[in-house]
């Protein structure tokens, strides 16, 4: 390695740098400065600092290891202190002698991390430490290390699971088979364990991925050798992570999760005898640890890992194999998307809906004004902005109404990009994330640019552009120095521009003549006379994009004719058409919501809980509830949808309901005209829309691809 880790400038030995962990820790970072490591000692001190109040870096034997990702060091640094005398780190068998401060940088390559893998599982080995103990000079110190860690020049980097040097007696990497035990007769490094020993699987995981992940992994797989059994652990730190082999995962009999954080894809355990707990106890009482996995391994009434997934045909199986069907994997995609959406709609929808109850219909016009040009204290007179219709002729409500409106607004505004932002995430990664989320915006605020907009629809296919690319451009074979800088700037910047290109030149223009099309075909029917057809095709459009471009050229259509009718009497024309798209722009999410309540089992657990909002998100005329419902099923939900949705806006025309407010819902019917066929209109397309659904997907969908979708519903 070009720049080593620790040089004899970095090293103190018996001293004395402060009277808590506190001053020990900015006294390392003063160590480090002195030696040109970093030029902000502070800012150095204050990131281990913050590490250290996530729970402390004292281990066992007089360790303490205080650690962080920094911007504030260009190269992996290790500083070492002998302390004398000893210092509180919050170690349960007194203070620490060995003191180790290890920075890396925020952008430190696999190479780097792989080498603080091996000091982080040599620290837990006597020997290692024994050593520490008996140097004389900083020199010994560095030899020490170095011959414990240091890759050989020009080898390549091994993988994070074979990081640690085998020790005498123990596993070198993360699976401890028992080493030479005599009762076992199995060789040290056999992998395959005979049928008489037993097997452990586990999983270790710190918030910075450094240092308490692998010694944790070290000290259960030096415990498995002390109890005799198999020890599969998988490390997911910093320096990436191996996932264990489905095999190895069933035929174990219990699984360990010493995590700080969640561990990723856990329903591969499903089913599985677990004992949970932070890094620290792993590190702490390893050899307890094991002994509580084997007891439940024996106890059917042990906790137990939860999840749908279990054996070779679950889909995580399939997964990690590759041998996901693509139907399948479509629809895994779609739902990690969806799962992340419906916290926006939720919430973006219900304060939308308290917002007209509390200050009316007409808030959505004003609302900005309110909140921008009042206080709490100082309320907006109503009259003079239009509020005619706030609840109960109250300011105060009606200045929090245009609060919730805002807020509400805003929260919508990020539908269509975590949408599509998510659905990048399941393809690629974490690399997807930001060009998805760019993709979404471009979706639905390209207007500003004299684009056409492509809405929910164009959310899925930027997502998905964007997850591809992004997919494509990580596999490439790049420079060892340019690793670091492709998650956080060759990837996005690359994706964001290939996928931008597509969404603007090849979409845009397209789309722009299909919305010019369908806005001259809609006002040619208006004329005509053709009520009944025009109301069918106004609700075939709120229902088919559920906000997207056809749902607002519909909307659009039926605003601009109601601005234009101010004055008008009676039936006129426009004021039916403003009923006919409000009525029919209800019908889907009160239609899934409908169907969620009467058969539940043919939903996914996030369907079921988007469902309860949706009853009020329909009720209030916010179409956007149906959105993850469709982007889950597109094929079983919206043609169903959309027959409900025709149904009711061919009703609304033909029985002449009016409506002289934009939008509201339920809580405008003092602005309807014919309330008695409003309500029956929704009512008939409700019932139909939720009986189509809960027929396609009852003769359609078996149990277990019902299950199956659960699973894959849950976020990531």
């Amino acid at each position: 390695m070009s720049d080593p880790m620790i040089t004899t400038e970095l090293v103190r030995l018996d001293v004395s740098l402060g009277a808590d962990k506190h001053d020990v820790i900015r006294g390392l970072a003063a160590v480090a400065a002195a030696a040109g490591r970093t030029g902000n000692v502070e800012g150095l001190a204050a990131d281990a600092l913050a590490r250290e109040a996530t729970s402390s870096t004292g281990l066992p034997g007089g360790i303490a290891i205080p650690h962080c990702r920094t911007e504030h060091v260009d190269v992996p640094t290790l500083v070492f202190a002998r302390l004398s005398p000893p210092t509180d780190f919050g170690a349960k068998d007194g203070p620490a002698d060995l003191a180790f401060l290890i920075a890396a940088p925020a952008g430190g390559d696999a190479t780097h991390l792989q080498v603080l893998t091996q000091l982080a599982r040599a620290l837990v080995k006597p020997d290692f430490t024994n050593g520490l103990r008996a140097a004389a000079t900083p020199a010994d110190v560095v030899a020490l290390i170095d011959s414990t860690v240091a890759l050989p020049t020009g080898a390549p980097a091994a993988p994070p699971a074979a990081a640690a040097p085998p020790a005498a007696g123990a596993a070198g990497g993360a699976t401890a088979t028992g080493g030479d035990a005599p009762a076992t007769g199995v060789p040290a490094g056999t992998t395959t364990a005979p049928a008489a020993r037993r097997s452990i699987v586990a999983v270790t995981a710190c918030p910075t991925g450094i240092a308490h992940t692998y010694m944790a992994a070290e000290s259960l797989e030096a415990a498995a050798v002390r109890a005799g059994v198999d020890m599969h652990v998988e490390t997911q730190g910093s320096a990436g992570s191996t996932p264990l082999p489905p095999e190895t995962i069933a035929g174990a009999a219990a699984a360990i999760f010493a995590a700080d954080v969640g561990v990723r894809d856990r329903s591969r355990f499903a089913g599985k005898p677990v004992v949970a707990s932070g890094v620290k106890r792993a590190i702490d009482d390893a050899d307890e640890m094991i002994a509580e996995a084997l007891r439940y391994a024996d106890d059917p009434s042990a906790p137990r890992v939860e999840g749908a997934g279990e054996g070779r045909g679950s889909t995580e199986h399939r997964i990690a194999t590759g041998d996901e069907p693509w139907g399948l994997r479509i629809r895994r995609v779609l739902m990690t998307g969806v799962s992340y959406m419906i916290p926006f709609v939720a919430a973006g929808g219900l304060l939308i809906a308290l917002s007209f109850l509390f200050a009316g219909y007409e808030i959505t016009t004003p609302a900005a004004d309110i909140v921008t040009n009042n206080t709490i204290f100082d309320l907006p007179d109503l009259k003079a902005n239009g509020l005619e219709h706030a609840l109960f002729d109250s300011p105060f409500l009606a200045y929090i109404g245009a609060l919730f409106f805002m807020l509400g607004a805003t929260a919508f505004k990020f539908l269509v990009p975590a949408l599509a932002g998510y659905i990048a995430y399941a393809i690629a990664d974490r690399p997807g994330i930001a060009p998805g989320f760019v993709m979404g915006a471009i979706a639905v605020d390209l207007g500003a640019f004299g684009v056409p907009q492509t809405g929910f629809l164009g959310g899925i296919i930027g997502g998905v552009l964007a997850g591809v690319i992004a997919l494509w451009i990580a596999r490439w074979k790049v420079a060892s120095w340019m690793r670091g800088l492709m998650p956080v700037l060759i990837i996005p910047l690359l994706t964001t521009l290939l996928a931008g290109l597509v969404m603007v030149v090849v979409l845009g223009k397209p789309l722009g003549a299909l919305m010019d099309a369908l806005n001259s075909g809609l006002t040619n029917m208006a004329e005509s006379g053709a009520g009944i057809v025009l109301g069918v095709v106004l609700g075939l459009m709120m229902a088919f994009d559920m906000g997207g471009p056809l749902n607002k050229t519909a909307y659009l259509f039926a605003t601009t004719g109601l601005a234009a009718a101010a004055t008008a009497t009676g039936d006129a024309p426009q004021l039916q058409i403003m009923a006919a798209v409000m009525l029919a722009g209800m019908v889907p999410p009160l239609a899934l919501a409908l169907a969620t309540a009467v058969r539940p089992q043919l939903f996914t657990e996030p369907e079921r809980e988007n469902g309860k909002a949706a009853w009020l998100l329909g009720a209030s005329f916010i179409t956007e509830g149906a959105i993850p419902f469709a982007a889950a099923d597109p094929l079983r939900v919206i043609p169903s949808i959309m027959l409900g949705s025709a149904i009711t806006g061919g009703l609304s025309m033909a029985a002449h309901v009016t409506l002289r407010a934009p939008h509201g819902g339920i809580f405008v019917l003092f602005a309807v005209g014919h309330v008695l066929w409003f309500l029956v209109a929704l009512v008939i397309g409700v019932v139909v829309a939720a009986a189509s659904v809960i027929a396609l997907k009852q003769f359609t969908e078996s149990k277990e691809e019902i299950e199956e979708l659960d699973e894959l519903a849950a976020p990531v």
